[in-house]
């Protein structure tokens, strides 16, 4: 049983983050206890989402307006790689929209992050113009929202606004760590897998292919939140 709580960061412990890291050590994100306390002093609501009482996945996040437009940024996430991994992506997702519908009745939301893995698209799941997306031309004011987004995130200056990538300095970056289950490849590659909002997984590794793994870049990825959809459990609570 899939269980998810979402508190303010000033609430949480020493003994979660541990908890938290010792997950992310099994894992690829490369998150430890030194980042994770750093991003628990710069974000205000942390997800936690429990499988049987066991840490399967969290989430750094706040709900603020930039520059006036209702946002949604989650500044960290890890997921671990299991077979319901997905299922703890869409309770942590989940919980966010409710609490946006919350604080921003009857608006838009912006939902911005960064990503590392054409897989991680499975957050953005229903929302309206994604952007970066397969085929699709930013425009001045996508690009603005990038900058925008890359400057809250703390990379003000490392964003290649046409590509929407923040170059790394090689060490472990805030980012949204979502990737398949190992099982969940064994049939078919990465670009078989169907990203609803962003297109078709087709695209999606082209996107991603202009990252530096070494360098630890990432893409800031934004997409809407309608207001409709929120009201109406369009997105998944």
């Amino acid at each position: 049983m899939i269980d998810v709580a979402t508190k303010d960061c000033t609430a949480l412990s020493d003994s979660e983050l541990a908890e938290m890291a010792d997950m992310c050590a099994s894992g690829a994100s490369g998150f430890e206890v030194g980042l994770l306390s750093k991003e628990r002093e710069e974000w205000v609501l942390v997800t936690h989402v429990r499988a049987d009482g066991q840490l399967i996945g969290f989430a750094f996040s706040s709900l603020e307006r930039i520059g006036g437009t209702p946002s949604l940024l989650v500044g960290v996430a890890s997921f671990a790689r299991r077979d319901d991994s997905l299922d703890a992506l869409r309770a942590v997702m989940g919980d966010l929209y409710r609490r946006a519908l919350l604080a921003f009745p009857d608006e838009d939301v912006l939902v911005g992050t960064r990503l590392a893995d054409p897989a991680a698209f499975r957050a953005y799941s229903g929302l309206a113009d994604v952007v970066p997306r397969p085929g699709h031309k930013a425009s001045g004011e996508e690009r603005a929202w990038g900058r925008r987004l890359a400057k809250r995130f703390g990379a003000d200056g490392q964003l290649d606004d046409r590509a929407f990538v923040v170059r790394g300095d090689g060490g472990p970056c805030g980012l949204l760590d979502y990737a398949l289950p190992p099982a969940a490849l064994d049939d078919r590659g990465i670009d078989d897998v169907l990203v609803d909002g962003a297109g078709d997984g087709a695209g999606l590794g082209e996107l991603f292919a202009r990252l530096d793994g070494e360098r630890c870049d990432a893409l800031v990825a934004f997409g809407w939140a309608m207001a409709e959809d929120l009201a109406s459990s369009s997105l998944p609570r």
